[in-house]
């Protein structure tokens, strides 16, 4: 028998424009066994036809500086505090940027962001992304998005002044687990870069991580802190556990899990993009696909930032086999 509680939340989402989820109603929502995980994801999937139809956009990113972060992120490959084997660089040039952005506008991606390592940026790479902006807008109908890490007023204006539309700060987890991640900075200086990227005019683009050893009270937590922040777009990653890093032997979620934790964001979170992002290879394996069906409207496309992802063809070629709507941007000139 279909599970009442996640029908008349679900119907209720869908009927009442001012209705809104509260976080009792969320946490009656955590799936107990197998079975109401599989009626939560059928609902999300209702929920996400409901609000989005089926169109399905992609966002591919570039790693545009890599290593030598001064923050003890536990599952990050790029931290200093850590022993991973990745590459280490300083920012890309403009060309190598704006020629990352074209390949994955001719592969099909909607948004691309270019993503940096370490605390923040300082002025001379701000100018940088902003130059690589102005360019990639002028050459693509791409989305132009960053992830620079914090932000100050007179940096989010420039971004928003070159053509950035969307600044991306992760949140990571909750804030009563945030302690366990990180030690380096305090979870709301987190939250007043995304609030100075707000009020620069910028789209918030905000998720985190599952699968660090956070509860599903946590994971709700999070997601009410993200609906506090009125984020626009909330990608969802899952722990591919690096080699060298705090959290190098935590198993990975089961798919099942994952999938799950999709589809109680999409209840929390009905209106907003969500994108399935780094993870999901590892993780869902052959359940790829089922991210839309568990309430996701967006996919990252192409690499991550230190691991490899799939051929952007296998993802369009999954879009359309599973008769969904996907909108290439049209615009790229020489």
């Amino acid at each position: 028998m279909f599970n009442s509680t996640i029908l008349n939340i679900a119907e209720k989402i869908a009927t009442y424009d001012d209705w809104r989820i509260s976080r009792d109603q969320a946490l009656a929502l955590i799936p107990e066994n197998p079975e109401a995980a599989m009626d939560l994801i059928s609902c999300a999937n209702k929920i996400r036809q409901w609000f989005h139809q089926q169109q399905i956009f992609k966002c591919g990113i570039i790693n545009a500086k890599s290593g030598r972060c001064p923050e003890d992120c536990a599952f990050c490959a790029q931290s200093a505090h850590h022993r991973s084997n990745i590459a280490e660089y300083a920012l890309r040039d403009v060309d190598v940027l704006v020629q990352a952005g074209l390949r994955l506008a001719a592969g099909g991606a909607n948004n691309y962001s270019m993503v940096t390592s370490g605390t923040a940026l300082d002025d001379a790479d701000i100018d940088t992304v902003c130059r690589a902006t102005e360019v990639l807008r002028a050459k693509s109908n791409l989305k132009v998005c960053a992830s620079l890490g914090m932000l100050t007023d007179r940096s989010a204006r420039k971004l928003k002044s070159a053509g950035v539309t969307r600044y991306h700060h992760n949140l990571e987890t909750a804030r009563s687990y945030f302690p366990q991640i990180c030690t380096t900075h305090d979870y709301e200086e987190d939250i007043q870069t995304l609030q100075t990227a707000r009020d620069a005019g910028l789209e918030l683009c905000s998720g985190g991580i599952f699968g660090l050893g956070e509860s599903w009270e946590q994971r709700v937590e999070m997601a009410f802190s993200l609906k506090e922040l009125d984020v626009d777009a909330i990608p969802i990653n899952f722990l591919n556990p690096i080699e060298g890093t705090a959290l190098a032997q935590r198993p990975l979620l089961p798919p099942l899990e994952a999938l799950a934790c999709i589809a109680l964001y999409r209840f929390i979170h009905p209106r907003k993009e969500i994108t399935v992002c780094g993870g999901r290879e590892v993780t869902l394996r052959d359940f790829q696909s089922w991210v839309f069906f568990a309430g996701a409207n967006g996919l990252m496309v192409g690499n991550y930032l230190t691991t490899r992802g799939r051929d952007i063809e296998m993802d369009v070629e999954m879009i359309a086999q599973m008769g969904l709507n996907d909108d290439p941007p049209k615009k790229i000139t020489d």
